[in-house]
């Protein structure tokens, strides 16, 4: 799906709120509009008091930024692509989250295992890859194999309505999604695990 130029990012709400983004150029990346950005968060809790947060596709770093502007204290962010590191950069700096934020320049597999060696272990993921180059199953069990989550990581995907995802994926069970025209926000929780969404 290709980028509408007209489309501008900004932070929705928390201590960043109204600061404008910068998208990544070109059409490769697809940046999460704000109508569903406001669906995601309101979904997993509309705040947050401190967390690790991974944003493991994170194209302009619009998600995890709007994380920390909600409260997370760090966010991981992880692109493939020069050009997304670059925004990120500039977006993270533009925010005043540079103390907060940790960027890489890498495949997401790669990432994974590397945070694995370094005994990461994170609160929250996101995990909105391009849509031609989804593998959120791997990803997830990927996750659970180099010990970066917890029975309280909440894993959140934004993924086309055409993917059909799994209920359970290793110790995570799917237990809320959303649609919202050609995309659909899925949210996964430790298998029993009950949790009151705005108070995480």
């Amino acid at each position: 799906m290709k980028r509408k130029a007209e489309h501008v990012l900004r932070v929705i709400t928390g201590k960043r709120k109204g600061t404008r983004l910068k998208a990544v150029p070109g059409a490769n990346t697809r940046p999460t509009s704000d109508r569903v950005k406001e669906a995601l968060f309101q979904m997993i809790g509309p705040y947050f008091h401190g967390g690790i947060g991974l944003d493991l596709y994170a194209g302009s770093g619009a998600l995890g930024i709007e994380a920390l502007s909600r409260g997370l204290e760090k966010v991981y962010f992880a692109d493939k692509a020069g050009a997304a590191i670059k925004v990120i950069r500039e977006n993270v700096k533009n925010c005043r989250f540079e103390n907060e934020a940790y960027i890489y320049k890498r495949e997401a597999a790669a990432l994974i295992k590397h945070l694995g060696d370094e005994k990461r272990k994170f609160s929250l993921v996101l995990l909105d890859p391009p849509y031609e180059e989804q593998q959120l199953v791997r990803d997830i069990t990927l996750m659970q194999d180099f010990e970066l989550t917890t029975p309280e990581t909440m894993i959140v995907t934004e993924h086309a309505t055409a993917i059909a995802l799994s209920e359970e994926i290793g110790h995570f069970r799917k237990n809320r999604a959303k649609t919202y025209g050609d995309t659909q926000i899925s949210m996964y929780t430790y298998q029993n695990i009950e949790r009151n969404e705005q108070e995480w």
